[in-house]
């Protein structure tokens, strides 16, 4: 019993994992009054810092010739 209550509880925190950092955007972060900071190149794109208070976040935003709009790839917070 205690062993299916463990494994149902690991594979309901991996699945919400992945829902929860795919959340997390540029956008959603200006929203929250987070404030971009600095920003640098790096090979998987333009790499953005915003803060709001002690939390701080790195964003990776992606752009084509062709793109309507500059994207948020990938945003994880620095600890």
């Amino acid at each position: 019993m205690i062993t299916r209550v463990a494994m149902a509880t690991a594979l309901a925190t991996a699945a919400t994992a992945p829902a929860l950092a795919q959340q997390v955007t540029v956008t959603s972060l200006m929203k929250d009054g987070f404030t971009l900071v600095s920003t640098i190149p790096s090979p998987a794109g333009p790499g953005l810092f915003l803060v709001k208070g002690e939390r701080m976040f790195f964003c990776v935003v992606a752009e084509t010739p062709t793109s309507i709009d500059v994207a948020t790839r990938y945003c994880k917070p620095v600890h």
